[in-house]
């Protein structure tokens, strides 16, 4: 399946200007798409990266390409969050699920699990590791929301529900963050070439009855003022940047990579 405008070409050079060296930084759900392109991204510029994902292999093979250390955790179980470092200045709560279907057929366990996974465990997450960066009197947040995070669609309960209550959370977390020199953002990505993506394209061309082709055109990009699927290592270009020595003064934001979705 292909956008119908060819990618943009994957760029090296998101990490030009930023020094993180000295800095730990934490991604969930890294093993793979918008997760694994944050942790390259800032461990290219310097920072020491936590690799967290359900997935070993996938989590092995980015965490030995960066560098960084592998930790296999499923973020549905708060228990083995409690185990994960505490150390660390910058935390980006990038894993998440998706699931398709009417409202009046969304299976209540899944729609749980989606809130367990996208909410809670950032929650629990914030809980364990703001307390270093307050100590330190530095520390960067950021939360890979989504467009869906600030409008809605059909079919999408769960994530349209947990997306708006990660922008809830990000913004107390800048609030109570900002005298200690703590930032939380979100970033707000349309629809990204992702393996997540690939598998709802398929859902929603069952969900609506038509065909994979016209779910990109019509479905996903249908609001989109840029014909393409962004890439995941233009939504890690946004999260260096807010890990950079400009952007102190932004928290409590959300940050639309959208195409002009949000625009018209």
């Amino acid at each position: 399946m292909t956008s119908p405008i060819p990618p943009v070409p994957h760029g090296t050079t998101a990490a030009a200007g930023i020094d993180l060296a000295g800095r730990t930084a934490m991604v969930t759900g890294a093993g793979s798409g918008i997760g694994r392109a944050c942790a390259t991204a800032l461990a290219a510029a310097g920072a020491h990266v936590h690799v967290v994902d359900v997935d070993a292999a996938a989590a092995g093979a980015v965490a030995e390409s960066i560098g960084g250390r592998a930790h296999v955790v499923d973020l549905a179980q708060a228990a083995p969050i409690r185990e994960l470092p505490a150390e660390v200045d910058i935390l980006v709560n990038n894993a998440g699920l998706q699931y398709v279907a009417p409202l009046t057929e969304f299976p209540p366990d899944r729609f749980e699990l989606l809130q367990r996974v996208m909410v809670h465990a950032p929650f629990l997450l914030l809980r364990r590791i703001l307390p270093h960066m307050y100590g330190r009197g530095w520390g960067r947040v950021v939360n890979i929301s989504s467009v869906h995070g600030l409008r809605a669609s059909a079919y999408k309960a769960g994530y349209v529900t947990a997306k708006h209550a990660l922008e809830g959370l990000s913004k107390v977390t800048a609030v109570e963050g900002a005298p200690h020199g703590v930032t939380s953002n979100c970033v707000n990505p349309g629809y990204v070439r992702t393996p997540l993506v690939e598998r709802q394209i398929a859902a929603q061309a069952a969900a609506h009855d038509i065909d994979a082709d016209r779910v990109v055109t019509e479905v996903m990009l249908g609001r989109s003022a840029v014909k393409r699927l962004i890439e995941p290592e233009e939504v890690a270009a946004a999260v260096l940047w807010l890990c950079g020595p400009h952007t102190a003064y932004i928290t409590g934001a959300s940050i639309p990579l959208d195409g002009g979705w949000t625009a018209a």
